[in-house]
This record gives C-alpha cells, sequence and structure tokens, in this order.
C-alpha cells in the first residue's frame, strides 16, 4: 500500500483497540484503524501511559517516535514504519505507527554476518537521532527482508545519549552514499518543529554536520554506558 494511503487511514481512520504489549515499561497497545472499508494494524503508545524518566521531558516519548520517522523519510533511510501522532487515541494522544509482521526470534543477536553488514544505516540514524535505546529486537527484517527500525521514544536529546548494541561499525569509514543523504536534513525542520524543541533541532542538525565533516562511524564512549539495558 502507498504510503500517502497509509497516512490517510492513520490520520482519518478509526481506532480500534486489540491488544496490550506487556514488555516493555511503557503502555503500547495494538490497534486496528479502519477508513473506506480498508483495516490496518498499528502500534498505539499513549503518551499518558509513559513512565516519567529523569533525562527526557514528560508526556515526549510518542512526540520523538513521529519525529524520527520524519527524519528517517525525508532523508530517504525508509527505516521507520509509517508514523503519526493521534489526539483522539483510545487513551488519549499518542503515537500511531504501522505494525509490521516479523519473526521476534529473528533479531540482532542472531543475524548472521550479512544481515549485520546491512544495518549501516541504522547506525547512521542512531547517531544523528542519539538513539538512546536501540535493543538488539528494536531492529528485523521483514518477510520480504526489508530493513526495520522500531522504538524511538529515547531520542533526539541535546545531550550525547548514544546506546546500542549495534557497534560493529565502530571507526570505520561511512559510506558516501549513506553521508549524503544527511545534506536533506534541514529541510524537516519546519516538519519537526511540533515534536521537538529548539535546541533538540539544533542539536540534531550539529550531529549531521559533525558526521558530514568526521564521515566516520564513532567508538564506543569510554565515560559512560554505550549498551542499551536490557540488550534485547
Amino acid at each position: 500500500m502507498p504510503d500517502a494511503s497509509l497516512q490517510t487511514i492513520f490520520t482519518h481512520g478509526k481506532i480500534e483497540l486489540q491488544g496490550q504489549f506487556m514488555l516493555g515499561s511503557n503502555y503500547t497497545f495494538l490497534v486496528d484503524v479502519t477508513r473506506a472499508g480498508q483495516s490496518l494494524p498499528a502500534v498505539y503508545k499513549p503518551s499518558r501511559g509513559e513512565q516519567p524518566l529523569w533525562d527526557f521531558e514528560e508526556n515526549t516519548l510518542a512526540l520523538r517516535e513521529v519525529a524520527a520517522y520524519l527524519v528517517s523519510e525525508a532523508l530517504g533511510f525508509g527505516l521507520v514504519p509509517t508514523t503519526i501522532f493521534r489526539e483522539d487515541g483510545p487513551y488519549g494522544p499518542g503515537s500511531l505507527q504501522q505494525y509490521i509482521e516479523f519473526d521476534p526470534n529473528h533479531h540482532y543477536f542472531n543475524f548472521s554476518d550479512e544481515e549485520k553488514g546491512e544495518l549501516q544505516s541504522v547506525a547512521l540514524f542512531d547517531l544523528l537521532c542519539n538513539n538512546a535505546d536501540r535493543k538488539g529486537s528494536h531492529v528485523f527484517f521483514d518477510a520480504d527482508r526489508k530493513l526495520w527500525a522500531i522504538d524511538h521514544g529515547l531520542c533526539f536529546h541535546t545531550e550525547d545519549k548514544l546506546r546500542t548494541v549495534i557497534w560493529d561499525f565502530a571507526s570505520k569509514p561511512i559510506p558516501d552514499s549513506l553521508l549524503s543523504l544527511l545534506s536533506s536534513l534541514s529541510a524537516c525542520r519546519a516538519d519537526l518543529t511540533r515534536y521537538l524543541t529548539p535546541a533538540e533541532l539544533d542539536a540534531l542538525e550539529s550531529r549531521a554536520e559533525v558526521l558530514t565533516r568526521t564521515r566516520r562511524f564513532p567508538p564506543p564512549p569510554q565515560n559512560r554506558r554505550a549498551f542499551p539495558y536490557p540488550p534485547v
């Protein structure tokens, strides 16, 4: 289904609860979104279901989920499933993301070497978005071997927060084909102002500038924790 059709259904469709995902610290629900006879499964994360964190402003994780999708699309990464923000969710405002069918037992920690080699785009995306929680189960291939990345509520902090299991490319050059995508970042700033603060947007652009200048994946930091917990 074209992305425009997904956007229309997710923006205007009726949301019906189907179940709750029990793993994770925040409330997350499986829903069906229906419009004009078409029904699609989606993941709904209400802002009121977010557990408070000491380093991220309250009720902003769902907004960050949408911002990650917008960045992924604007730069041509195509990693994040279609994600919008709905004010009228069953439990109030929250993010609504296309549900992708995948094998939950096939994740980073049992990827083949070839599959891990395809993760450079995810590694660069996480550096750019300052992802503080790239667990092994948050990146996967669907049945058509399309690569996806999910769970981006802990992104876009102004301080260096990168925590990821994907350090396979540490200190290696970033391919020109990926670096060239970063030049489109400024084009999506206006769309991101609804979801991120001016300081977070400035930090995002600063990270893009550093990556463009250094042209290398950085090594893990030595002065703080570099891996998420739990890792899967």
